[in-house]
């Protein structure tokens, strides 16, 4: 999948002005915050506020792609949670961009229940 994106990124003329791509990969770690063991989670998201927010940060000055995959279903200690690709011009552009779809990503989109 990433390799993937990244060429379909690179062979799209309108990514010329692309200087950085950067990518975050979370994945299922075997405790929680709070330091319990944990057996995996089940996970599920709002497709249609993850759009909204997808459409959000490709406006933003400078970005030129944002690409996002979340997994859903009961995942075990290992499983990819979510990939999310951020292209943009410059680091001042890109990885601001990354941390804010994240952020909302986690807070806004997903429903994750941990599995002890």
């Amino acid at each position: 999948m990433i390799e993937n994106w990244l060429r379909e990124i690179k062979e799209n003329p309108k990514s010329k002005s692309a200087g950085m791509i950067l990518i975050h990969n979370g994945i299922v770690r075997e405790t929680s915050k709070d330091g319990r063991p944990v057996k995996g989670m089940r996970l599920s998201y709002d497709s249609e506020k993850l759009e909204k927010i997808i459409q959000d940060i490709k406006s933003k000055e400078g970005i030129v792609d944002v690409r996002v995959w979340i997994n859903q279903g009961e995942l075990k200690v290992g499983d990819d949670i979510m990939i999310v690709l951020v292209a943009g011009r410059l680091r001042n552009d890109v990885i601001p961009a990354l941390q804010e779809i994240v952020g909302k990503i986690k807070n806004e989109v997903v429903d994750e229940k941990e599995i002890f």
